[in-house]
């Protein structure tokens, strides 16, 4: 029997505004090469293993995602996120919020890495320009789905 393994991921990004009005999108994102690296090292490693993907950083950069990337091209926050996984599925997701104050700016990217600065990054996502105002809060929401 063959089988391959696939790794899906899906950015959901949402912005609150102060006034209760609310911006939503959605894109799917890249799992660069380092991510995959990161992957096989954090399976089969028996020493020397990867630090957990913890963090989601958001950033400004608007360079087309590609593989060979292995980071952010101009990253603007960056912030601990919250790993969820229920037993016997094939998805687990990383949420984080930006309150107001954080992350301020015109939000165009996207990822998760696992360090609070530098670090191995998982995946790339972009997308159309999100303006967090100062007031507002963003809530990153991705979701990777095994297959």
């Amino acid at each position: 029997m063959e089988q391959k393994l696939k790794l899906k991921g899906t950015h959901i990004g949402i912005l609150r505004h102060p006034d209760g009005t609310v911006e939503v999108h959605r894109k799917d994102n890249l799992i660069l090469n380092v991510g995959f690296d990161f992957i096989a090292d954090a399976i089969g490693k028996a020493s020397e293993r990867p630090d957990c993907m913890a963090y989601t950083a958001v950033g400004t950069g608007t360079t087309a995602t590609d593989a060979t990337q292995t980071a952010l091209t101009t990253e603007l926050a960056r912030k601990p996120a919250t790993y969820a996984h229920t037993a016997g599925t094939k998805v687990f997701t990383f949420t984080t919020k930006f309150d107001a104050g954080e992350a301020t700016g015109a939000i165009t990217e996207a990822g998760i890495c696992n360090a609070a600065t530098g670090g191995t990054f998982l995946d790339r996502v972009t997308f159309n320009v999100i303006n967090k105002g100062e007031d507002d809060t963003y809530e990153s929401h991705f979701q990777f789905t095994l297959s």
